[in-house]
């Protein structure tokens, strides 16, 4: 089943989503939700996708970023954004235990501002401790773009949209990022926008 997607300007995008109990992550509601959140996430197309983004204010995401995603990045981008597949998972109650200093600057958008993208700045590399769907603790390092991800739904998980973390003068349409920055370097796209 294919859940709505809600869009920017709806409250509960806005608000800091409840943690789940062991039993509620067990319950079949949560686990249907999660099925649910999984299929929408792949049809929409999207490589993480937080529970408040389909209306419902608990703290769980999905994330799944699979190769055929990268089929239109060069070799030169996916390693310049350190982006490689990551297999689907479920990421319940997580925190942020380690962020290092080091940020990386890409442009970014997300299912929830549909049409948009722009450049946000995130921790390079980041450690999240969290439950799985099975409501057993896991702990993950992650690096690159997948970093980026889990910061991203980690954000919407606690009331935060990109664009709050955006450099705005670099909002841009998805049509005019293809057209005007695919495959401009992103300190470039910061000096002509200025």
């Amino acid at each position: 089943m294919r859940l709505k997607i809600v869009q920017a300007g709806e409250p509960v995008l806005r608000q800091k989503a409840r943690a789940l109990s062991r039993e509620e992550i067990l319950s079949a509601g949560t686990q249907t939700l999660i099925e649910h959140m999984r299929d929408t996430m792949r049809d929409a197309p999207g490589v993480g996708l937080a529970a408040p983004q389909v209306g419902v204010g608990v703290q769980l995401a999905v994330i799944e970023d699979r190769a055929e995603y990268h089929a239109k990045a060069t070799a030169a981008q996916l390693a310049e954004r350190q982006r490689v597949p990551v297999a689907f998972h479920v990421v319940i109650n997580p925190r942020i235990t380690f962020a290092g200093e080091t940020t990386l600057e890409f442009f970014e958008g997300c299912l929830s501002v549909e049409g948009y993208s722009a450049i946000v700045p995130r921790a390079a590399r980041i450690t999240v401790e969290f439950l799985n769907e099975r409501a057993e603790p896991e702990r993950v390092e992650a690096s690159g773009w997948y970093a980026r991800i889990l910061q991203h739904e980690m954000d919407h998980l606690n009331g935060i949209l990109y664009t709050d973390r955006m450099l705005p003068r670099t909002l841009s349409t998805v049509p005019n990022l293809e057209r005007h920055w695919k495959d401009t370097a992103i300190d470039e796209v910061k000096s002509r926008l200025g």
